[in-house]
Parts: structure tokens; sequence; C-alpha cells
């Protein structure tokens, strides 16, 4: 079972790096554009995508000028927004994103996107689909399991975080 999953999250991989290939460019330009500007760049993960936050904080090599989102009122339009969520349809995410709009915070939102794109993906000055629409494995009543949401989201931070460093080390020289 471990090799048919192996081989189902390759292919996932392989499928989130060659549809979004121009929107972790574009995310990464958008948000590169705090640190170059003395901002931050603020990361929101909902529920098993705070993976991600941890990864970017207390990982071995952390996003530079990166923190989590903690309170609204000490963002400002120097900064740039970072949300990973499961899917496009979650409710939260979604407030977040309107309150984001409304104060002209430019942000990137991570998710699969459902039968319907919904309101993150229109919001969202970038979004990244991680495209699960179903579990990776098939069990042996018809069902599926084994939906690595979380491992998906970082692939994309590790995208978005390489991508980040390129574009900030030649602003740099």
């Amino acid at each position: 079972m471990l090799k048919m999953f192996t081989t189902q999250l390759t292919g996932l991989f392989k499928k989130i790096d060659e549809k979004e290939e121009f929107s972790f460019e574009d995310g990464a330009r958008l948000l590169a554009q705090a640190p170059v500007g003395d901002g931050t760049i603020y990361l929101v993960g909902f529920r098993e995508m705070k993976a991600v936050e941890f990864e970017a904080l207390e990982g071995a090599e952390p996003l530079k000028s990166a923190q989590v989102l903690g309170n609204l009122t000490s963002v400002t339009d120097a900064d740039r927004v970072l949300i990973f969520t499961r899917t496009s349809a979650d409710e939260a995410a979604i407030t977040l994103a309107g309150v984001l709009q409304e104060k002209g915070i430019p942000f990137v939102a991570v998710s699969s996107v459902g039968e319907e794109a919904g309101p993150l993906v229109e919001l969202a000055d970038v979004h990244i689909d991680l495209g699960m629409k179903k579990a990776l494995l098939p069990d042996e009543f018809g069902g599926r399991y084994g939906y690595p949401s979380s491992m998906a989201g970082l692939f994309v931070y590790y995208g978005l975080k390489f991508t980040i460093d390129e574009i900030l080390g030649e602003y740099e020289e």
C-alpha cells in the first residue's frame, strides 16, 4: 500500500507543479514584495495546514520576514498574507479573505477547488489549487482514503519559498 501511496503522491505533486506553474511565479512575486518593502509575510494555516506555519517558522530553513497572522490590526499594505486551507469552501478562510480584500492587503490562497471555485478563489490575488478532489487510495468497499492535504500544502509552500528566496537573492545583488 505504501508504494501505491508514494506513486499517487508523486503524481499529485507533478500535477500541482505542471498546472500551477504560473501561479507559483505570480504568488512568489506578490509575497516577495513584503520583505523588499519592509513588510511581513503573514501565514495562516487552517486545521491540518498549521503544519505549513510550523515549517515556515520553526523548520530548518525558515521563510524570511514571515510570521503567523495573529491580529489583523497589525497588518499594513506593506504586508502580504499566505493562506493555506484544505478546500476553497472553507468558511473561515473565506471570511479572512474578505477582510483582507476590504483592507487592501494582497494575499495568496492555497486550497483544493471543489466543483465550484467559490469565493476564496475569486477573492485571492493569486490562488494555487492543490487539485485534491478525493483521497488517493481506493479501499475494498469502493471508498477512498489517504487525503494528504498538509503534504500537498507543504509541497506548495516549498515551491513558493524557493521562488521567493530566488527573487530576494536577485534583488539583493
